[in-house]
């Protein structure tokens, strides 16, 4: 299933040593073969529909006991090493720092970390586990939930001065709001809790990554609607929280997992240490 993993046909037929055209043929040919399709087209990747989501979790054993097939075979080389899937600003800003202690304690375990899309759809074919930022998860797979954040809006402190400056909410309708892809619904949600359900801004840019939308913000070019963790570990003195509203996020962040890769000693280590160290 590298095409769920990857979001991308091209993308996995490279993996797949094979030409685009020719993976694509194949996908069709499962898809006739089974009376149904599997992907949906969307930001110009392709994501498992419903369809899709309930095949993969029917081939899910099948897929974990082949892995353990093949690192018993190889004689456990893999055994203390966790692939795991994460955003890339969760990475810099909260594991990063922390990776030293968990290497001290557990000098044995090695991670892998992959910062692509679509982690949850690649667990047991490319992950092992992945810290993913979610609404809800699918009771089928092992999920703990990390923390609970608040809505902030990101701004640079220039939008403080100047002859009009932002200081009420309404002025928002003036202004561009970047929105990051995962968290498409946290404004909707902010505007509904300070009670200006209508309230629309002059544009809304889109973004696939935290950091990038946090200097986007510190550069003028939008307000951010972020969470407020985001925010308090940027530690940027360009970017000021533009309102003190207290707004729950619908988004937490979630250790995910197959149930069965609870069984690997490092996945289970690296989940004990994750949860205890609260990162």
């Amino acid at each position: 299933m590298q095409v769920a993993r990857t979001g991308s046909v091209k993308a996995a037929a490279e993996e797949l040593a094979l030409s685009a055209p020719a993976l694509s043929r194949r996908i069709q040919a499962l898809e006739r073969f089974l009376g149904y399709s599997l992907f949906e087209r969307k930001h110009q990747q392709l994501e498992l529909n419903q369809n899709g989501h309930a095949l993969l979790k029917e081939i899910a054993p099948a897929l974990d006991t082949l892995s353990a097939a093949i690192e018993s075979a190889m004689g456990g080389a893999r055994t203390m090493r966790v692939r795991l899937g994460m955003l890339p600003l969760f990475a810099s800003q909260r594991l990063f720092p922390r990776l030293g202690e968990f290497h001290k304690l557990h000098p044995d375990v090695h991670l892998d970390v992959d910062t692509s899309p679509n982690a949850i759809a690649r667990l047991g074919e490319g992950l092992d586990a992945a810290i993913v930022l979610a609404r809800d998860v699918d009771p089928s797979l092992y999920a703990r939930e990390l923390d609970r954040d608040l809505v902030y809006l990101i701004g640079s402190k220039t939008l403080l001065e100047g002859s009009h400056p932002v200081t009420r909410p309404e002025d928002i309708a003036r202004q561009t709001l970047l929105v990051h892809r995962d968290m498409s619904a946290t404004f909707d949600v902010w505007k509904d809790a300070v009670g200006l359900p209508n309230l629309t801004p002059a544009s809304i840019d889109y973004y696939d990554s935290g950091a990038l939308m946090l200097e986007a913000a510190a550069q003028g070019l939008g307000i951010a609607a972020m969470h407020g963790r985001h925010f308090q570990e940027a530690h940027d003195p360009r970017i000021v929280r533009l309102f003190d509203f207290h707004v729950e996020s619908p988004y937490r962040y979630f250790f995910v997992c197959r149930p069965k890769a609870m069984e690997k000693r490092a996945v289970r280590t690296f989940h004990d240490w994750v949860i205890n160290a609260e990162i």
